[in-house]
Order: structure tokens, then sequence, then C-alpha cells
């Protein structure tokens, strides 16, 4: 079976980017199409498939700029020439899924979210946008919407990676989606014993707007508790800034840094809305508690008062509120990293490839059917 993995770009290894190892893993003949590749910034793994690139990547300082292109990616999506393959699976969140499949190849689309951009946050990103990108930004968006919704058609199967995202699923293109969560790594971290725990808190991910970081450091300015940050982006120096003597914001780090604090937090701070979310999870793998938003994927992979608390406002008093109820409460780290490997590799695999060999049967027998064959007989029969 030839199989093409369609994913938006490869400029650095996230949680879509570790959905696409996995996908390697479990196709490791696939080839693997992307509007810009840089292969210095993914994973041996990924790099050790065929990497075909959009247009987009010849493009001037592609490597940097690429959301700036958007406009032009579901033209560059629709000159792939996928013809020969017999799945092909796209990794949407930005375009990817706009591809035009051969008639006779089954296109599963594994959603992190639809275009967040253009869809559930396009204000919150409008507002924050320049002068002359708010101008552009309203005709673009509706050009991309139109596209969008036009080739969500052109999937047969939608995968959500939680339930969060398939109620958008639905909302913005009217289809079904089964939930199947990211991989999560979980056996690449573990629990300390009590001794080795330290008396910082720990927020870690991509420091942009959204997630509100923050409300995280002026929260812990106020409690004067101690607060380590890690991760890189946008907000980085202004956090720095931000931050009082309580506070260290130490940048993006090596994983073995982050595994580290990971194991040695007293908890985990989760202030933004996720589609998913991995970092909560990766933090009770390592036996710690979370406190989290009470929104998005957050609320499907912390049980409250068992492996974490929620608060429900993005308000720094909601979190000084919430970080001190859960200081009052009795928590289990084995039970908290026993909760977090449901959301482990080996489920991910387990249900993808249920749910692609199910499709795949029954296109099969579709194809029996037509030709007359007993497979389509008992197909048709069933059905």
């Amino acid at each position: 079976m030839k199989v093409a993995i369609v994913h938006y770009w490869l400029v650095g290894m996230r949680g879509g980017e570790k959905v696409i190892e996995a996908l390697c893993e479990m196709y490791p003949q696939a080839d693997i199409f992307t509007h810009v590749y840089l292969p210095e910034m993914v994973s041996d793994r990924i790099r050790q498939h065929r990497v075909i690139p959009t247009f987009i990547n010849s493009l001037p300082r592609a490597g940097r700029m690429y959301k700036t292109y958007l406009p032009l990616m579901p033209l560059a999506l629709e000159q792939l020439d996928l013809r020969g393959y017999d799945l092909v699976i796209s990794s949407e969140s930005g375009p990817s899924k706009g591809i035009i499949p051969p008639s006779d190849a089954l296109h599963v689309c594994y959603c992190h979210t639809p275009m967040r951009y253009i869809w559930n946050m396009y204000h919150d990103y409008r507002e924050g946008a320049g002068r002359l990108t708010r101008l552009m930004m309203p005709p673009l968006a509706h050009y991309l919407r139109l596209w969008d919704v036009t080739s969500a058609a052109r999937v047969d199967s939608f995968i959500a990676n939680s339930t969060t995202v398939a109620r958008r699923i639905h909302r913005y293109y009217g289809a079904d989606s089964v939930v199947i969560h990211p991989p999560v790594d979980t056996h690449a971290f573990a629990a300390v014993a009590a001794s080795e725990l330290s008396d910082s808190y720990l927020m870690a991910g991509e420091l942009v707007s959204y997630k509100r970081p923050d409300l995280a450091v002026r929260a812990f300015n106020d409690m004067k508790l101690k607060l380590v940050v890690i991760g890189g982006g946008e907000m980085l120096d202004e956090l720095r800034r931000l931050a009082g003597p309580t506070v260290t914001v130490m940048g993006s780090q090596p994983f073995e840094i982050l595994r580290q604090h990971y194991a040695r937090c007293r908890a985990l701070i989760f202030p933004g809305e996720e589609d998913f979310g991995m970092v909560p999870v990766e933090a009770m793998a390592s036996g710690r508690p979370v406190v989290a938003f009470g929104r998005g994927g957050a609320t499907e992979t912390v049980a409250d008062g068992v492996t974490g608390v929620f608060f429900a406002e993005q308000t720094v008093e909601a979190i000084v509120s919430a970080v001190k109820r859960l200081a009052a409460l009795d928590i289990d780290p084995a039970k908290i990293a026993a909760h977090a490997s449901r959301f482990g590799r080996e489920p991910f695999f387990a249900k993808m490839r249920a749910h692609i060999d199910r499709l795949l049967g029954e296109r099969a027998g579709v194809a029996a059917a037509a030709q007359g064959g007993p497979r389509g007989n008992a197909i048709v029969e069933l059905t």
C-alpha cells in the first residue's frame, strides 16, 4: 500500500509533529508532503522519510515567514500530485487537508483543530495584528473559510484529537468525527521521591498570547511563590520584564532539563485553552498534578480533585484560588501517572490502526460489490 502523509509545515517539533512521528512509525514507507521543510528542526525519524515540499518552500524567507504565505497555501496544496497513493493521511491545523486525493484513495484527516486563525480564534488574532494585517484579514479569511469548508468534502473520515475539536469539526464543516487522542510518550517521564521535589511550580510550552502565560506570572508575583517558566515564543521577552523575584523565565530548554522540572515541580500551571494539550499529560506522567483552565482539551485529560484542579476564569484571582485549593488536597503521584498512561503511544497506535483498517476494509468491500464479488454481496447485505 502506498501512503502519503500531508502536514502543514515541518519547522519544529511540537504536538502536531509528534503525531507525524507516530504516523511515520506506523507507515515507514510513507512519503511526506508539506508546505515548508526545515530538516534540521525535525527529528531523525521524520528525516528518514522522503519529504516533498510545496512551492511555498522556495518563496523568500519561507522558513521564518511561512504564515504570511497562508493565502497561497490552498493553491500550493492543489498542485501536489498524489496519483498512485492508496492512503492519504492529512494532519490539519494549518492547511493540509485541501489536497486533491485520487478518486480511489482513502483520505483520512487527523484534525488537531480547524484553522483557529480563521475560525474560533479569528477575532483574537485580528485584534492582536498590525494595522495592515487587520485591514487584509477580513477578505482573506472569508476566502480561506470558503475554501476550507469546500475542501472538507475531500475527506473520507475525520479524526479529532479531542472532543473539543470534534465539536468544532461538526460546527464548521458539518462533519462527524471519531476522537483519538494524540500520542504522548508517557514512558519518557517518571516520578521522583517526595524528598526530591522542589518548592517551585512549573509552566511549560510555547509562550504565545492565547495561552495566557502572563496570568500565571502575575499570579505568582502576587503569591510570592516560586514559578519556573520553560518555553520560547513571542511573549518571552515580555514575560521576563513582567517576572518578579520569585519567577524564573528560562526560555527554551533541552528535553532532559524539561523532564527534570516536570518530575520535581510542585505542580504544573496551565492557564490557556488548548485543543488537546500534551504538556499536562507529560506533567501527569511525571506524577505531578496540574492546575488548569477548565476549558478545552485539559478537561479531557485532567481529573479534577484526583490529578489536579481546574479554575473557571482566566484571571489572576482564579489561578491563586486554584493553587490554594490544590495545596489542601492529598494527591497520589502513582494515581496521577497511571491516569496519564491512558494517553500514551500504545492506545494511539491501537485506535488508529483499528479505525484505518476498518475504513480500508469497507472501501475494499464497496469495490468488490461494484464488481459483483462475493465480499461485495456480504457487505451490501450488512449495510
